[in-house]
């Protein structure tokens, strides 16, 4: 197989292989946020909670997503084989792997844990003064974490979930060695596999502007609500 030129790479490889990590980023990010929030405002809801009833089931369910959230990608991918089979109809690490739908499963699933902390974390840091005055209007508890938690904390929240995006790249890279789509699976085809030191070069290079238009977009969308 001939080396990769810039020009060709540029021309032939560079549109495909970064539509295709934005695709599988993108979509497995919007799935993972809204269940984070869901799983975030619950863990919170416990946390805050004076009962102790509420309080063992928020140690309980923080194990639970700590025990994910520490899962190597890896291993996850491999593990989520049967349950990707079963609700996609194809799954990673195969001949005629149909890539980057099917890499959706567990970019989600090991989002999911992360960005439900970072929402957490996020609402925690709200102050009690706002909790407190939202209260004595009369809003119920599910109104209080819609209309003010959430608002109050949605600047953390935007910076909390661009560093979950740029977390997700990574993992896209990792699926790419495994089957599917984008920067990784350029990398190992192209660059590995045909040791071809510049084609790893040139997905080096897309990977880090890709970062970097991530975390430029996600900074001015923070300057917007803070």
């Amino acid at each position: 197989m001939p080396k990769i030129t810039l020009q060709k790479y540029l021309e032939e490889y560079l549109a495909k292989i970064t539509l295709e990590t934005l695709y599988m980023v993108g979509v497995s990010a919007v799935i993972a946020t809204i269940f984070a929030i869901i799983f975030g405002s619950i863990l919170y809801s416990l946390k805050k909670s004076h009962h102790r009833a509420n309080q063992i089931i928020y140690k309980f369910l923080d194990v639970i997503v700590n025990i994910f959230r520490s899962l190597p990608f890896l291993i996850l991918i491999f593990w989520l084989i049967p349950f990707t089979r079963t609700i996609m109809n194809t799954f990673t690490g195969v001949a005629k792997f149909t890539g980057n739908t099917a890499a959706i499963v567990p970019l989600t699933i090991a989002a999911i844990p992360f960005f439900t902390k970072i929402i957490e974390n996020a609402l925690v840091e709200v102050d009690d003064d706002v909790i407190e005055a939202a209260t004595s209007l009369g809003l119920s508890k599910i109104q209080i974490i819609m209309k003010v938690v959430l608002k109050e904390a949605l600047p953390a929240i935007v910076l909390g979930i661009t560093l979950g995006l740029i977390t997700l790249v990574g993992y896209s890279a990792m699926a790419g060695a495994v089957g599917a789509g984008g920067i990784g699976n350029f990398a190992i085809i192209y660059g590995q596999q045909n040791y071809d030191l510049n084609a790893i070069i040139y997905s080096v290079v897309t990977a880090i502007i890709l970062v970097e238009a991530i975390q430029i977009i996600g900074n001015l969308i923070y300057k917007l609500v803070k």
